[in-house]
């Protein structure tokens, strides 16, 4: 009765795992050197697709040269090409998560999938609704000098972004700051996202984004990038139109028949 136990939950947690391994880093093909492409694949096909550039900063104390007194520092890094990838993909939850110099660092982002009820109906939307950085003061090419080096974890706070209409990817080349609060005496760690394209559920086509959603920041560049396109054409329909109206007065005026202003002449008449 135990071996068979054992045998159903091997069986049924091996693929699960497996599943969770099946990542491809394939930041080399990137055309940003600051940009870095992610897929999670299972079953043989694509569950989860991320592209984007972050920068974090976070700060840490040194001791100052008086022996006494800590100075606050930041450090400031990105993630390298050559990042450790694990993702997991599900119906209404998925991860990611990225680990670089021996685990030194971690930068996991988490997705949710969820309804919300309308008086027209059901709105499903997707999220991130949570960013951890674990990172380790020990590690010296960014915490040189730290007091009292440890690990710390910084995570977000009741966090909803990058809210995506379901069957969608999310696309926003802005930049979009978030900030995380670390075990670190509750120090603020500040993650900066750009270039970024996800989308963690419903992938219809292997390796391929489903319709983009774009963020505000992006549809308003977009406006004003055309707006003085639209300026000129209106002021070229107007013109147009001015022009118009004036050759059509000018024939009916000439059609019309020229009353002498002579009265003399009106005898002839």
């Amino acid at each position: 009765m135990d071996s068979t136990l054992v045998l159903f939950c091997f069986f049924n947690i091996l693929p699960r795992i497996l599943a969770e391994q099946e990542v491809e880093n394939l930041s080399g093909l990137s055309t940003s050197p600051d940009k870095d492409i992610f897929v999670v694949r299972e079953n043989g096909t694509t569950c989860l697709m991320a592209e984007f550039a972050v920068r974090i900063v976070v700060p840490f104390d040194v001791l100052a040269m008086n022996g006494i007194d800590l100075i606050t520092e930041q450090a400031l890094m990105t993630l390298p090409r050559g990042a450790e990838v694990q993702g997991k993909c599900g119906s209404t939850e998925a991860e990611l998560q990225m680990s670089w110099n021996k685990d030194a660092y971690t930068f996991s982002l988490f997705f949710i999938k969820e309804a919300h009820n309308l008086s027209k109906g059901q709105d499903v939307v997707w999220k991130i609704n949570k960013i951890q950085f674990a990172y380790d003061t020990n590690e010296p090419s960014h915490f040189g000098n730290a007091f009292n080096p440890e690990k710390h974890t910084a995570s977000s706070h009741r966090l909803s972004a990058f809210v995506t209409p379901a069957g969608r990817s999310y696309e926003c080349q802005a930049q979009q700051t978030i900030s995380l609060i670390s075990s670190d005496h509750q120090k603020g760690v500040t993650i900066s996202m750009s270039e970024v394209r996800i989308q963690p559920f419903d992938i219809k086509n292997d390796f391929m984004f489903s319709e983009a959603y774009k963020c505000i920041t992006d549809q308003r560049e977009q406006l004003e990038e055309m707006l003085p396109l639209i300026l000129g054409i209106i002021l070229a329909l107007i013109i147009v139109i001015t022009l118009g109206v004036y050759h059509i007065h000018q024939k009916m005026t000439a059609n019309q028949v020229q009353l002498p202003t002579d009265r003399s002449q009106y005898k002839n008449m």
